[in-house]
C-alpha cells in the first residue's frame, strides 16, 4: 500500500487478529527497551472512583493540592487523553546493586535515603522509551498499511491513577501498603503509561496474594497506614521529607529517624520483596556521593555543592532548605556528639537558612542537649557508684 495518509487505511479496521500479534510485538519491544514487563488494560476505572474521592475527603492528600485539582479525571483515562481507548502499562526495575541491606538505618550517624533515589531521576528517562515505545507502534502499523495512532506517554506527571492501571494491566498486585507488588520483582519498580487509541487486546489482572500478611501495617514508623491499602499521606515519612513544604509536625521529628528523603520500611520488611532482582540500568545506581553517607558532611553541603552533587536526581526537586530541614531532624535523632551540637549552631547562623530551617536547627540543639544532659547525669551516676565501691574497700 502507499503511505500517502489518504489511502492509509483506518486503525478502526485492524482485525483482532492483528491486533492480538500487535499486542505481542509491542510487549516484546518493551523488553527491548529495557522495560520488565509491559501490560495492557481498557480505560474503565469506574471502581476506583469512590476510593479516591474518601481518600481526598479524608484529607488524607495533606499539601499535595494537585490530587484533587482535576476531580476524577484522575481516574479517567480516556478524559484526560481523549480518544484513549487502552492504557499500556510498563515497568521498570529500580533496585541498585550497592544499596545494602539498608544497614544505614540501624546507624544513626548516616543518612538513610529512599533506594529509587540515589541514582538518576526516572521520569525524563521512561517517558523517553515509552515515547520510541509509541514510535515503534506508529512505524509498525505504517508498514501495515494503516493510518497512525494516537499515542501520548506519561510518568508520574499528570493526574493519573498509575497503580491501579498497572494493577487491571496484570504487572502485580495491589499491597496493603497500597504499592504495586511483583511476584518476581516485588515493589521495587518504576511505573509508565502509554496512552493509546488502539482497541488492543487487554491482559488479565494477577490475583492479590498478600493473605494475611500485614508486616507493612506494623512497621510504619508514623501509623500511616491507617488501615489495609489506605495510606495518611501527611503521616507518611515520603510525604513529610519530600512533599511537604514547611516544618515537619514536631510529633513525627523522632519517628523519622534518619531518613532524610523518603522512606522503605514498608517495602524493607515485605517477604515478597525478598527475591527481587537487581536493576540492570545503570543510571539507577546509586551514586557515590549518596551511598551510606554521614549525616554531617551532607549537612555541611553549601547551595551550590546541593545542587551540583543532586544534578539529575530526583533528590534536587526538594530544594537545599528542605534537604537541611531533613538532615537537622536525623541530627537531632542521633547519639549526641560535640561535632554535631557544632555543626548545628554554625549552620544557624548561615545565611543559606530561613527561618523554617532554624525551627527544625533549634529542635535538633534542644535534642542533642536533652541527651547530653542525661549522659552527665548517667556518668554521675556511675562515678558515685564506684567511689563508694572504693571508700568501702579503703
Amino acid at each position: 500500500m502507499s503511505d500517502t495518509p489518504s489511502q492509509l487505511a483506518s486503525i478502526d479496521t485492524l482485525t483482532p487478529t492483528l491486533l492480538g500479534e500487535l499486542a505481542l510485538k509491542i510487549k516484546t519491544w518493551g523488553q527491548e527497551l529495557g522495560f520488565a514487563q509491559i501490560g495492557i488494560c481498557d480505560t474503565d476505572l469506574t471502581a476506583e472512583e469512590p476510593k479516591l474521592q474518601q481518600w481526598l475527603d479524608n484529607d488524607y492528600h495533606g499539601e499535595m493540592g494537585y490530587m484533587a485539582n482535576h476531580g476524577m479525571m484522575r481516574a479517567r483515562p480516556h478524559e484526560l487523553h481523549p480518544g484513549t481507548r487502552r492504557v499500556i502499562s510498563a515497568r521498570m526495575n529500580y533496585l541498585p546493586p550497592n544499596a545494602g541491606f539498608a544497614t544505614n538505618l540501624k546507624d544513626p550517624n548516616l543518612a538513610y535515603i529512599s533506594r529509587y533515589a540515589g541514582g538518576r531521576d526516572y521520569h525524563k528517562m521512561i517517558r523517553s522509551r515509552l515515547k520510541k515505545l509509541g514510535d515503534r507502534v506508529e512505524a509498525e502499523l505504517k508498514l501495515m498499511g494503516f493510518s497512525q495512532p494516537n499515542s501520548r506517554p506519561f510518568v508520574d506527571s499528570a493526574p493519573i491513577l498509575e497503580r491501579p492501571l498497572a494493577d487491571k494491566a496484570g504487572l502485580g498486585w495491589t499491597g496493603k501498603h497500597s504499592l504495586l507488588l511483583n511476584a518476581e520483582a516485588g515493589s521495587w519498580f518504576f511505573l509508565g503509561e502509554l496512552f493509546i487509541d488502539l482497541p488492543l487486546p487487554v491482559d488479565v489482572p494477577v490475583k492479590a496474594d498478600c493473605n494475611t500478611c500485614v508486616a507493612c501495617i506494623k512497621s510504619c514508623p508514623t501509623n500511616a497506614i491507617v488501615e489495609p491499602y489506605i495510606v495518611d499521606g501527611r503521616r507518611c515519612i515520603s510525604y513529610l521529607t519530600i512533599e511537604l513544604q514547611g516544618a515537619i509536625p514536631t510529633e513525627f521529628r523522632q519517628a523519622i529517624g534518619n531518613r532524610i528523603y523518603g522512606c522503605d520500611d514498608c517495602q524493607l520488611v515485605c517477604p515478597v520483596n525478598c527475591q527481587a532482582p537487581i536493576t540492570n540500568e545503570q543510571d539507577f545506581h546509586t551514586r557515590e556521593p549518596l551511598l551510606q553517607p554521614e549525616l554531617l558532611p551532607l549537612f555541611a553541603w553549601s547551595e551550590a555543592e546541593f545542587l551540583k552533587l543532586t544534578e539529575g536526581s530526583a533528590i534536587r526537586r526538594i530544594g537545599h532548605k528542605r534537604w537541611l530541614r531533613n538532615i537537622a531532624i536525623a541530627l537531632g535523632n542521633a547519639p549526641t556528639n560535640a561535632s554535631i551540637i557544632a555543626a548545628l549552631e554554625s549552620r544557624k547562623l548561615s545565611d543559606e537558612v530561613d527561618e523554617m530551617v532554624i525551627e527544625h536547627i533549634d529542635w535538633a540543639l534542644e535534642q542533642q542537649h536533652a541527651k547530653q544532659a542525661t549522659l552527665s547525669r548517667k556518668t554521675q551516676r556511675v562515678i558515685r557508684t564506684v567511689e563508694k565501691g572504693l571508700a568501702r574497700d579503703a
